[in-house]
């Protein structure tokens, strides 16, 4: 993944333009691929309160240390890959891809 200047600007919507679209796409194809993301997801719910700006917070944290870790997006279906797949299926169902008013 390339990090463009000002990415963690707009984190989420970074994620969906780098990552998200094409993921998701593959999601309707994959039945196998919407079970492991919304197990990726039910973590999520879990574990952050699932606003805009935690959502966006937890998003800079994990890529932070898949940066520290050299892990790069492969296309695979690793633990990494569906997390990010999970963060932007959920940013896209609550509505926070939306620019903030």
């Amino acid at each position: 993944m390339v990090f463009e200047e000002g990415w963690a600007l707009s984190p989420l919507r970074w994620l969906m333009d780098t990552l998200g679209h094409a993921q998701l796409a593959r999601m309707e194809a994959e039945p196998a691929l919407v079970a492991a993301v919304d197990q990726h997801a039910a973590v999520l719910r879990d574990a952050i309160p699932l606003d805009r700006e935690s959502l966006g917070d937890y998003l800079l944290g994990f890529l932070d240390e898949l940066r520290h870790r050299g892990w790069i997006f492969s296309g695979d279906h690793d633990a990494p890959a569906l997390r990010l797949t999970a963060v932007c299926w959920l940013a896209r169902e609550q509505g926070f891809l939306a620019e903030p008013a």
